[in-house]
Protein backbone atom coordinates (compact mmCIF):
# COMPACT_ATOMS: atom_id res chain seq x y z
CA UNK A 1 0.00 0.00 0.00
CA UNK A 2 1.31 3.01 -1.14
CA UNK A 3 0.49 6.99 -0.31
CA UNK A 4 -1.73 6.94 -3.98
CA UNK A 5 -3.96 4.35 -2.63
CA UNK A 6 -7.43 4.17 -0.37
CA UNK A 7 -8.83 1.53 1.13
CA UNK A 8 -12.25 0.71 2.06
CA UNK A 9 -13.23 -1.52 4.38
CA UNK A 10 -16.68 -1.67 5.37
CA UNK A 11 -18.00 -2.85 8.31
CA UNK A 12 -20.79 -4.77 6.13
CA UNK A 13 -20.11 -6.89 3.85
CA UNK A 14 -23.77 -6.50 1.30
CA UNK A 15 -22.25 -2.26 1.40
CA UNK A 16 -19.52 -3.04 -0.66
CA UNK A 17 -21.53 -3.27 -4.67
CA UNK A 18 -23.35 0.14 -3.48
CA UNK A 19 -20.22 1.76 -2.60
CA UNK A 20 -18.08 0.92 -5.71
CA UNK A 21 -21.43 1.83 -7.78
CA UNK A 22 -21.55 4.80 -5.97
CA UNK A 23 -17.67 5.69 -6.71
CA UNK A 24 -18.16 4.66 -10.81
CA UNK A 25 -21.71 6.49 -10.46
CA UNK A 26 -19.58 10.13 -9.02
CA UNK A 27 -17.59 9.85 -12.12
CA UNK A 28 -14.30 11.28 -10.32
CA UNK A 29 -11.88 9.13 -12.84
CA UNK A 30 -11.11 6.26 -10.04
CA UNK A 31 -12.03 3.02 -11.10
CA UNK A 32 -12.52 0.92 -8.10
CA UNK A 33 -10.91 -2.36 -6.89
CA UNK A 34 -13.75 -4.51 -5.42
CA UNK A 35 -11.92 -8.45 -4.25
CA UNK A 36 -14.87 -9.30 -2.54
CA UNK A 37 -13.92 -7.62 1.21
CA UNK A 38 -12.36 -4.71 0.68
CA UNK A 39 -12.72 -1.88 -2.08
CA UNK A 40 -9.33 -0.06 -3.53
CA UNK A 41 -8.54 3.35 -4.94
CA UNK A 42 -5.90 3.87 -7.10
CA UNK A 43 -5.48 7.31 -7.46
CA UNK A 44 -3.58 8.44 -10.39
CA UNK A 45 -0.56 11.17 -10.38
CA UNK A 46 -1.58 14.46 -11.07
CA UNK A 47 -0.24 14.86 -14.77
CA UNK A 48 -0.92 18.01 -16.15
CA UNK A 49 -3.63 16.88 -18.16
CA UNK A 50 -5.45 16.06 -15.10
CA UNK A 51 -4.60 19.36 -13.39
CA UNK A 52 -6.46 20.72 -15.33
CA UNK A 53 -9.01 18.78 -15.32
CA UNK A 54 -9.46 19.24 -12.17
CA UNK A 55 -9.71 23.00 -12.13
CA UNK A 56 -12.17 22.80 -14.78
CA UNK A 57 -14.05 20.64 -12.49
CA UNK A 58 -13.81 22.77 -9.55
CA UNK A 59 -14.57 25.97 -11.46
CA UNK A 60 -17.75 24.18 -12.55
CA UNK A 61 -18.85 23.70 -8.82
CA UNK A 62 -18.06 27.28 -8.22
CA UNK A 63 -20.48 28.39 -10.61
CA UNK A 64 -23.09 25.73 -9.30
CA UNK A 65 -22.72 27.91 -5.68
CA UNK A 66 -22.51 31.21 -7.58
CA UNK A 67 -25.68 30.13 -9.25
CA UNK A 68 -27.32 28.75 -5.79
CA UNK A 69 -26.38 32.61 -4.42
CA UNK A 70 -28.02 34.05 -7.47
CA UNK A 71 -31.19 32.41 -6.78
CA UNK A 72 -31.17 33.25 -3.08
CA UNK A 73 -31.35 36.56 -4.08
CA UNK A 74 -33.83 36.02 -7.02
CA UNK A 75 -35.92 34.26 -3.94
CA UNK A 76 -34.71 37.42 -1.41
CA UNK A 77 -36.01 39.88 -3.75
CA UNK A 78 -39.21 38.80 -4.36
CA UNK A 79 -40.00 38.23 -0.63
CA UNK A 80 -39.52 42.29 -0.51
CA UNK A 81 -41.51 43.00 -3.35
CA UNK A 82 -44.58 40.80 -1.64
CA UNK A 83 -43.74 42.93 1.64
CA UNK A 84 -43.71 46.07 -0.28
CA UNK A 85 -47.31 45.16 -1.91
CA UNK A 86 -48.17 44.34 2.02
CA UNK A 87 -47.48 47.44 3.14
CA UNK A 88 -43.66 47.73 3.66
CA UNK A 89 -42.52 51.48 2.27
CA UNK A 90 -40.53 51.99 -0.60
CA UNK A 91 -37.50 52.92 0.79
CA UNK A 92 -36.78 50.00 3.40
CA UNK A 93 -37.66 48.11 -0.32
CA UNK A 94 -34.76 49.60 -1.84
CA UNK A 95 -33.04 49.56 0.89
CA UNK A 96 -33.41 45.69 1.91
CA UNK A 97 -32.53 45.12 -2.24
CA UNK A 98 -29.88 47.39 -1.94
CA UNK A 99 -28.42 44.69 0.93
CA UNK A 100 -29.02 41.67 0.02
CA UNK A 101 -27.15 42.68 -3.65
CA UNK A 102 -24.12 43.61 -1.15
CA UNK A 103 -24.38 40.67 0.44
CA UNK A 104 -24.79 38.79 -2.84
CA UNK A 105 -21.41 40.28 -3.96
CA UNK A 106 -19.49 39.80 -0.68
CA UNK A 107 -20.26 36.25 -1.31
CA UNK A 108 -19.30 35.34 -4.97
CA UNK A 109 -16.33 37.61 -4.40
CA UNK A 110 -15.52 35.06 -1.51
CA UNK A 111 -16.29 31.80 -4.24
CA UNK A 112 -13.54 33.91 -6.82
CA UNK A 113 -10.88 34.12 -4.19
CA UNK A 114 -11.05 30.58 -3.12
CA UNK A 115 -11.10 29.06 -6.40
CA UNK A 116 -8.19 31.27 -7.68
CA UNK A 117 -6.51 29.94 -4.32
CA UNK A 118 -7.52 26.03 -5.27
CA UNK A 119 -6.56 26.82 -8.97
CA UNK A 120 -3.17 27.93 -8.32
CA UNK A 121 -2.57 25.00 -5.19
CA UNK A 122 -3.68 22.49 -7.94
CA UNK A 123 -1.73 23.89 -10.63
CA UNK A 124 1.76 23.59 -8.66
CA UNK A 125 3.58 20.67 -9.41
Amino acid sequence: MDARTLTIHPWEKNMLQPIERAIIAANIGINPQNDGNIIRLFLPPLTEERRKELVKRSNNEGEHARIAIRNIRRDSIEQIKKLQKDGLSEDASKDGETDIQEITNNYISLIDKHLNAKEKEIMVV
